[in-house]
């Protein structure tokens, strides 16, 4: 039993991240039909800059922890939502009316260019997150919690709440759902497409940014290529919910960390983040003090979460909570 509430807060933390990632997946393609595979790396982006504005803070020892990793989050929002609003600008509304296979192979030739200028301005190595923040940790019932992987949860329900409400509560949510279901009558109705979709964009990028900044702050590093397996796991959960649906996006987060952690917590040898042999002392000091925990997990996790993802599908190929619909015309 305490494995099994271990390993489900565990999940519960990942599929929160999950959830917030897949949000920007499922938004672009169920305004413009369009699966943005460089999603991944702006996640990836925001982690870098806000671990890179933290580190320079921190070392200053000029101002107090929670204004460093609020300064870091206000960095990196910012610089994400430019980089959507240019991969809108620049790299797919040219070819907003082309061929489905033209944006496709765009969205991978931008995430490859993504990931090796990260890799020219931040290095290869793994980079460490100070720890700047006390992060406590709780026992429930036999299982451990920490400040951290409270804070991601609670962080991640309040985004997920004010996006919905964005959505499904604004003039600018209603034309999002206007220019959804039909672009060109949208347009006619007044509605300026190209702001929608380019707020569509920024807003996906800013909750990209914010994922970055958990993910980082929870495993305690970042590094060059992390967006890759990250963004495809999310863009797993947004299809496994039903790509196109908010609420699919979340309910296909949540569910597919805990079938990773689960699977991570029973089958397998797990790996404790801890033993890795490139991390630096500090941050191996860092997991010891935090206690949590299997963070790379089994060797077998990414298995899990597409076998998973594959039976769903099987049997119902527009995911949970998703509607069969047809193509545009």
């Amino acid at each position: 039993m305490d494995i099994f509430l271990q390993q489900l807060i565990n999940g519960l933390t990942l599929g929160s991240v999950y959830a917030v990632v897949a949000l920007g997946y499922t938004m672009v393609y169920g305004i413009i039909q369009l699966i943005n595979f460089a999603h991944g790396e702006v996640v990836m982006v925001g982690a870098m800059v806000a671990l890179t504005v933290i580190g320079a803070l921190a070392a200053s020892g000029s101002m107090p922890p929670f204004l460093i990793l609020t300064a870091g989050v206000l960095c990196a929002v910012p610089v994400c939502m430019i980089l959507g609003y240019l991969l809108e600008r620049v790299a797919y509304r040219p070819l907003r009316g082309a061929p489905r296979l033209a944006p496709l192979i765009t969205a991978i030739g931008v995430s490859i260019i993504l990931q090796h200028v990260a890799l020219l301005i931040f290095s290869r190595n793994p980079r460490s997150f100070p720890q700047i923040v006390a992060n406590p940790v709780f026992d429930i019932g036999g299982a451990s919690i920490s400040a951290v992987q409270i804070a991601i949860m609670l962080i991640s329900l309040a985004m997920m709440a004010a996006l919905t409400f964005v959505v499904y509560r604004t003039r600018l949510g209603m034309a999002m759902r206007a220019t959804s279901e039909n672009p060109a009558v949208a347009g006619l109705m007044g509605i300026d497409i190209n702001r929608v979709i380019t707020f569509t964009f920024v807003l996906g990028a800013a909750l990209g940014a914010m994922a970055g900044v958990m993910v980082g702050t929870y495993y305690g590093i970042a590094h060059y290529k992390m967006g890759a397996l990250l963004g495809m796991k999310a863009f797993s959960a947004a299809v496994l919910g039903g790509i196109g649906n908010l609420g699919g996006a979340m309910l296909g987060g949540l569910l597919l960390g805990v079938v990773e952690a689960l699977g991570t917590g029973y089958i397998g040898d797990a790996t404790d983040l801890c033993n890795v042999e490139w991390l630096s002392t500090a941050l191996a000091e860092r997991c010891a003090d935090q206690g949590h925990m299997i963070l790379f997990g089994s060797n077998y996790q990414d298995v899990f979460a597409f076998v998973v993802l594959i039976i769903v599908l099987v049997f119902r190929p527009s995911g949970l909570l998703g509607e069969r619909v047809g193509d545009r015309a």
